[in-house]
């Protein structure tokens, strides 16, 4: 007589004697924190969504009323636990929901990847200008690269999300990129997990020099786009002078 699978346990034998094992106050206790940790990743959830909503909009604007559209595409991601806990080590972190709160600002995370460089500071405008979103903190890895070649806007916003309760102010890691950027980021990545960040002194040397070239193929394409639209400014792009 076959099994129905429907009716097998989820849990295997050996782990529901190990649950069955823990004392009813460990069990509790477990059970409390999942509820608090849940209780306070909601909010960074709900600021990713926000955040998103806002990226949305203007690219469907842009895509249906201008003549192209800056923005290619948009992930996001939420900081695991494990990711968590490890940054709370590195920063020496009181392991309190209160100071990690405090402490570490990009758990939620947006990344928006434009066409053009130009493009990457005229949606970070039109981002922070919105009444709603707060300017904390501005990284630009892309005037001022990292030593690696690495090149990114690093933008840390506070956004209001709604609960129940009231009003949360949620901070939001917003990473905006060009295409160009966003290939070598992620080709970077992929050598450095492949080789647990111990990666060949020639391998790092071939890879900073891709960033140069992505960095120039940035600058050629820029250059383009402006000739295409009759800008004979060249090649202009900064940071707005407020920040």
């Amino acid at each position: 007589m076959e099994t129905d699978p429907a009716a097998a346990p989820l849990l295997s034998s050996r782990a529901i004697e190990a649950l069955q094992s823990i004392d009813p106050a460990t069990l509790s206790e477990v059970q409390a924190f999942r509820d608090d940790f849940a209780r306070f990743i909601m909010p960074y959830k709900f600021g990713i969504d926000e955040i998103s909503t806002k990226v949305s909009i203007l690219r469907e604007e842009f895509a249906e009323l201008h003549d192209y559209n800056p923005i290619e595409h948009i992930s996001s991601r939420l900081k695991s636990p494990e990711s968590i806990e490890q940054k709370v080590i590195r920063k020496n972190c009181e392991p309190s929901f209160d100071a990690i709160r405090e402490a570490i600002t990009d758990i939620a995370g947006i990344r928006i990847v434009c066409s053009f460089v130009s493009d990457v500071y005229r949606v970070f405008d039109l981002l922070t200008a919105q009444e709603d979103v707060r300017t904390l903190r501005v990284k630009d890895y892309i005037a001022h690269p990292k030593p690696n070649g690495y090149k990114s806007l690093h933008v840390i916003v506070e956004v209001p999300v709604f609960l129940s309760e009231g009003p949360v102010l949620v901070p939001v890691e917003i990473q905006l990129r060009t295409v160009a950027m966003d290939f070598w980021a992620s080709l970077e990545h992929k050598i450095y997990y492949k080789y647990d960040g111990e990666v060949p002194e020639g391998l790092l040397r071939d890879l900073t020099a891709a960033a140069g070239t992505a960095s120039q193929l940035d600058v050629t394409m820029e250059d383009l786009h402006r000739q295409v639209r009759g800008d004979d400014r060249g090649t202009v792009y900064s940071l707005p002078a407020s920040i």
